[in-house]
Order: C-alpha cells, then structure tokens, then sequence
C-alpha cells in the first residue's frame, strides 16, 4: 500500500505502490529509517535540510532547489516511479530564485508540496492538474496564514488540502489546523499517514 507520512513541520515522506522512498524536506519528527531512493530539497533554510537525518546510500538521489530551478527554468525530471515538477515559490522570507515547490505524479496520483511559500501567480492554474493531495504552510510568520492558504487551496481545487508548517519555531499546532477552512480540508497530525 503506498502512503505519504506526516513527520511534522515542512517534513514528509512518501513510499510508493513499488516501494520507492521519498523525504520532502526532511527535518522534523520521526520516520527516517527507510533508505531514501529520493530526497526532495524546496529551498536551503536548516528547517527544510537536515539529511543527515536520513538512511541513504550511494543510490540515493539528492534533488534541491538549484538542480530544479536553473537559470529561472522549472525543471521536470522521471526518477523510478515519480515525474517530478518544480513549481514557483516565494514571499518576503523565500526569494522566487532560491525556492520552489514541487508537483509530483505517483501511483496515479498529483501531489502537491508548496514547500515555504505564500501565494504566487501560478496557483491560479494548478486546478487544471487535477491535484489530489495539496500540502500549503500556513505558520503566519515565514509565509502565509491560514486566511491566505484557504484563498490559495480554493484556487488549487485539490480533491484533498492538508495544512502543514503552521507554526514558525514548532512542529505542529493542531488547533491551528483545525481553523484552517481551505477547499477540501484534510488534518493529518504528525505521525500520521495519508493511505492512497
């Protein structure tokens, strides 16, 4: 069965239908002893890159923001079993040039991690990717609030729209989470895992 883990924070994990393992933003919480076939890197703040919390060997493949956003182009890359997009990200803390977020095609599947970011232009579009699961920061201090997010996940229409980095120095605020009232709103806690 393939699964996305909430770690806390900005910090998931994803085990596909064929067993490839994928840390997005690895970080925060529990969760990081399945050697990674991929590690996902949004942008180069310490709360988004502790990889050496992370079981890899010679195999596994390291892709951060400067090897999927070159010289202002969004780079797609098919690595096993995932198509993995960089998409735009930023706001006054995340420079556009030094961040991204990525769209990933799984299992049959859209996931969509905005990694630190506040609302950019190209959300108006991401309805037309069909997105099942869509992971926005809402921590109101590093990048958008709650109020923001939910303007963001109703132009997003994803089938699923889970809440996540909503504190700025924590891990996980759950009654924050429960204020959220974005499109479709999903609250998946730390620990927990997303079963598709």
């Amino acid at each position: 069965m393939a699964e996305i883990l909430y770690q806390g924070h900005g910090s998931l994990r994803i085990k596909t239908k064929l067993g490839t393992i994928v840390y997005i933003d690895p970080y925060a919480g529990e969760g990081y002893d399945l050697k990674a076939d991929i590690i996902l890197i949004t942008h180069g703040h310490y709360d988004h890159t502790d990889i050496n919390k992370v079981v890899k060997d010679n195999n596994t493949q390291i892709l951060t923001h400067k090897d999927m956003l070159i010289n202002g182009e969004y780079k797609q890359k098919e690595v096993k079993d995932l198509v993995i997009k960089a998409v735009p990200a930023e706001n006054k803390n995340h420079k556009r040039s030094e961040c991204v977020g990525y769209i990933i095609k799984v299992d049959g599947k859209v996931l969509y991690f905005a990694g630190d970011t506040s609302y950019v232009k190209e959300m108006d579009e991401y309805s037309s990717f069909n997105i099942d699961y869509a992971f926005l920061p809402c921590d109101g201090v590093y990048n958008m609030d709650n109020v923001e997010a939910e303007v963001c996940s109703n132009k997003i229409k994803a089938k699923f729209t889970v809440p996540i980095h909503n504190q700025a120095d924590g891990f996980y605020d759950y009654e924050k989470a429960r204020a959220f009232n974005g499109y479709n709103k999903l609250i998946v806690k730390p620990t927990e895992k997303i079963e598709y």
